[in-house]
């Protein structure tokens, strides 16, 4: 729903708008979930509102099935819009970043859910496996509600739910990895980079870590991943040298894992999400693109 109808709303809201204010933020997360995308996540929401304040709400028996449904929907619609867009993207795509309140980090299947990491691993699902996972796995809907939502049957459903699990689960880590234990090798890249010791920032990588940064065009950033620690280690130190900015690294919250928000002269520039493995970084996502880091300036509550 967008601010304006908020505000019409006044002290005395009517049911198809108190409906969706309660359920928004569900819908923004399903959105985001599927997309990778806050902005385009902030777009569906208001395409859902405008095709919620149409419905005969006599005739809806579960509004939050419902209102989720038409979400997917769109999602669905504008995820294809996206796939198109990501071939003509300047070098590698990440998702964008959310600063995340605190309950999203306590939520430990959550965080794990909207991780930059995970969401590299959605980006390698077809479009309706991609909604099919995440409304089943991520938000435990029934399989008939999603078949609604994704226009096919509940067996079908089944089978495609199945597949995506298989798919996941062969290309996110084996073991999940605590908040604590991912602060801690985060807080020793940091002090490895603010000191500029190139002995201890190899300490906290894994030999075969990869490193993405998403640029966009609009900001320097690599054209390809770099694997391997001494490559990925060499560069990183070899890049803050070179700059002349003053540069601060804030721990935040990063899609309710811990992250860094880089600030150069006390500016956003860079948002460090990191994949941990037995205390050490094997993914590192440095997302640059000024496009992305509109939700970095203040907390996303996400829900289930």
């Amino acid at each position: 729903m967008s601010d304006r109808a908020a505000d019409t709303a006044g002290d005395r809201m009517d049911p198809a708008t108190e409906a969706f204010i309660a359920h928004r933020n569900l819908l923004f997360t399903v959105a985001y979930e599927m997309l990778g995308s806050a902005a385009d996540a902030e777009d569906v929401l208001q395409e859902t509102w405008m095709r919620w304040a149409g419905v005969d709400l006599g005739t809806v028996r579960d509004q939050r099935a419902y209102l989720v449904q038409i979400t997917t929907r769109q999602a669905l619609t504008r995820l294809r819009t996206l796939g198109r867009r990501k071939e003509t993207y300047v070098g590698p795509w990440l998702p964008e970043p959310l600063l995340t309140t605190p309950d999203v980090a306590e939520d430990v299947e959550l965080a794990d859910k909207v991780s930059m990491a995970m969401l590299l691993v959605l980006e390698t699902l077809t479009p309706t496996e991609r909604a099919v996972f995440v409304l089943r796995e991520v938000f435990d809907l029934a399989y008939d509600e999603i078949a609604e939502a994704v226009d096919k049957s509940p067996a079908a459903v089944r089978q495609i739910a199945h597949r995506a699990r298989s798919h996941v689960a062969a290309r996110r880590p084996r073991d999940a990895v605590s908040s604590a234990e991912t602060r801690a090798a985060l807080h020793a890249f940091q002090r490895a980079l603010e000191t500029g010791d190139l002995q201890n920032l190899l300490d906290t990588l894994a030999p075969n870590v990869v490193l993405l940064s998403d640029g966009g065009g609009l900001k320097q950033a690599l054209t390809r991943p770099v694997v391997g620690a001494h490559r990925v280690a060499r560069l990183v130190t070899t890049g803050l040298k070179r700059i002349e900015a003053e540069t601060s690294f804030e721990p935040v919250q990063v899609n309710g894992n811990p992250g860094l928000i880089v600030r150069l002269n006390g500016e956003t520039d860079t948002i460090m999400a990191v994949r941990v493995e037995n205390g050490l970084i094997t993914g590192l996502y440095f997302v640059r693109n000024p496009d992305k880091l509109s939700h970095v300036e203040q907390e996303t509550t996400l829900s289930r």
